[in-house]
């Protein structure tokens, strides 16, 4: 018997600090073996509301933000976690006091927070899809609303021949064009012409790679709508495969665009924190897919933590 099969998996512990929720991943994950999961807890803050006119996070903020790390730090100890590999990404990255409040989560982490680039989380995310996924899937399209960022990667190997970040994730555009609750058509085609302006630059990069074979989309909100629109399964082995068409989203952002964000927690997938920012999401899925060309997206379940304790695991 290999020494693998008899020694424990060393069990990993992923902070992810983002601009919607502070999520601890912990798995049991040894090189060359498929990760396992062994503790999730998750906490919705939804930075982008604490941030003032300046960009800065309010102390009201800080101090949901701290009290979610404190909180998912005790699940970690719980769970016996051997390493932490804490990160932050789009909200924290960009506010103007980001760097203190990161001083002071580094402080009771014990280590530094690793500060993600957006081109560093489509980077991850992609190497997470591509091990999900296989080789046996080609040249892989990978796409990932976040809450402050929308992060686009092609490639046919592990690192990625393009990969992009764009300033529209669900929570971002929901602060910045969606203020009615629910939008006006107004605003929700203003938020569509903003979508389409930034897109357009990825659109031109992309144009100057190969057509993918495969298109994945990973991220709570793909998966939210994906159960909304009605998504197709596919069962592989022991794996569940989700499948969501352009024509199934694009017919349904227009009503649920239309209903108040207490109604929507009623319509399947939709979860009562990210119901405020879901219509944000749903437009930005559509003008992605709309302008990337793409008819269907398969829905990956890793994603960028998954993809962290993985290149840990590669470098160890």
């Amino acid at each position: 018997m290999s020494s693998t099969a008899t020694t424990p998996a060393p069990r990993l512990g992923v902070i992810d600090i983002g601009s919607n929720t502070v999520h601890l991943l912990v798995m049991d994950a040894r090189h060359g073996v498929r990760p396992v999961p062994h503790a999730e807890r998750k906490i919705t803050v939804r930075l982008m509301r604490y941030l003032d006119a300046d960009g800065a996070l309010s102390a009201e903020g800080e101090r949901a933000m701290l009290a979610a790390v404190d909180d998912v730090l005790d699940v970690a100890r719980e769970s016996a976690v051997e390493e932490l590999l804490p990160m932050a990404t789009s909200a924290l990255r960009d506010a103007a006091n980001g760097a203190a409040v990161l001083a002071e989560i580094s402080r009771r982490v014990g280590r530094d927070v690793q500060v993600l680039s957006g081109e560093d989380e489509a980077r991850l995310t992609f190497l997470a899809a591509r091990r999900w996924h296989g080789w046996a899937a080609g040249r892989l399209l990978v796409l990932d609303i976040g809450g402050g960022s929308l992060e686009i990667a092609s490639g046919v190997d592990e690192e990625p021949d393009l990969a992009a970040s764009v300033p529209l994730g669900a929570g971002r555009t929901t602060r910045a064009f969606l203020p009615d609750d629910p939008p006006g058509p107004d605003e929700v085609e203003a938020l569509r012409v903003h979508c389409r302006t930034l897109l357009a630059p990825v659109v031109e990069r992309l144009a100057a790679v190969p057509a993918p074979d495969h298109v994945v989309a990973t991220s709570k909100t793909f998966r939210s709508l994906a159960r909304l629109a009605g998504m197709q399964l596919e069962v592989v082995g022991p794996d569940e495969r989700w499948r969501m068409r352009l024509s199934q989203l694009a017919d349904w952002v227009p009503r649920l665009a239309r209903i108040p964000a207490e109604g929507r927690t009623a319509l399947p997938g939709v979860t009562p924190e990210r119901t405020y920012q879901i219509v944000g999401g749903a437009v930005v899925a559509e003008e992605t897919m709309r302008a990337l060309g793409v008819d269907e997206v398969e829905i990956c379940p890793w994603a960028l933590r998954e993809g962290a304790v993985l290149q840990r695991l590669d470098r160890l």
